[in-house]
């Protein structure tokens, strides 16, 4: 009885180890390559999602997943075009569109891509500025993701997205794009007050016409400051005199001498 009970037991081992290296079950969003003697077929080297029979010691099967990768670049030295050494990192998003080239083409698909994406960076962001790197993020984004997306093709790997994350700068160089930044506030303020110096300027020339044309209003605008100066109830009030008024005198005193 216990002879037959160590057999059952044994087979029962032999027949769960057969239908674990037989059946398979891949999820939605996996694929399996599958190997017979070695050789992937170009018909059915590739299948899923579900179920599926291998024959145990003839077939192996490797499981790729379609989801998206996102893959952060480790922070790369970079000497731009007008020889500033900076640190920039960025991040990768790629999937993996033909599952038999991602296995049968590179030995690791996930650190080739990794590589090719490090190395990508250095070379363009070296062949670019530092006002452009700063200025022109959305451009340098899509000539990185098109170059690194042509080299990854052949390995069935598409690349979707580049992003540059950050770009540190030495120290000297933040004071001196700080300094920058400072003379250009101020050379933008020193227009907008000389614009508006102009502006004041032409409407207050309008106005000396229009009060040429009619003195009255200049003693009307006279009376309105007065008005204007009284309700502030001020002790001291300085009122102009206009300069005529001043030479007619001036002529008067000299008439009497």
């Amino acid at each position: 009885m216990q002879a037959a009970g160590v057999s059952i037991m044994f087979l029962l081992f032999l027949l769960v180890m057969f239908l674990y290296n037989t059946l398979k079950i891949l999820k939605q969003y996996e694929r399996g390559v599958i190997f017979t003697l070695g050789k992937v077929s170009m018909e059915h080297g590739v299948k899923g999602p579900g179920i599926i029979v291998l024959v145990p010691g003839v077939q192996k099967l490797v499981r790729v997943s379609l989801r998206t990768v996102t893959m952060d670049v480790p922070a790369q030295d970079v000497i731009t075009k007008d020889n500033v050494t900076i640190k920039v990192n960025a991040v990768v998003y790629f999937r993996v569109i033909d599952p038999r080239k991602a296995i049968i083409e590179v030995e690791d698909f996930y650190y080739a891509t990794s590589l090719i994406a490090q190395t990508t960076l250095r070379s363009i962001l070296g062949q670019n500025s530092l006002d452009d790197l700063l200025s022109n993020r959305e451009a340098i984004n899509a000539e990185l993701q098109k170059v690194i997306d042509l080299q990854t093709e052949p390995w069935g790997v598409k690349v979707t997205t580049v992003e540059v994350k950050n770009v540190d700068l030495p120290a000297e160089m933040q004071r001196a794009i700080a300094i920058q930044a400072q003379a250009e506030r101020e050379r933008r303020a020193k227009i907008i007050h000389a614009e508006g110096e102009l502006q004041a300027s032409a409407k207050l020339g309008e106005a000396a016409a229009v009060i040429s044309k009619n003195p009255i209003a200049l003693q009307l605008r006279y009376l309105q400051t007065l008005t204007e100066i009284g309700t502030e109830k001020n002790t001291t009030i300085v009122f102009p005199l206009p300069i005529e008024f001043m030479s007619a005198f001036q002529k008067l005193i000299e008439k009497k001498d």
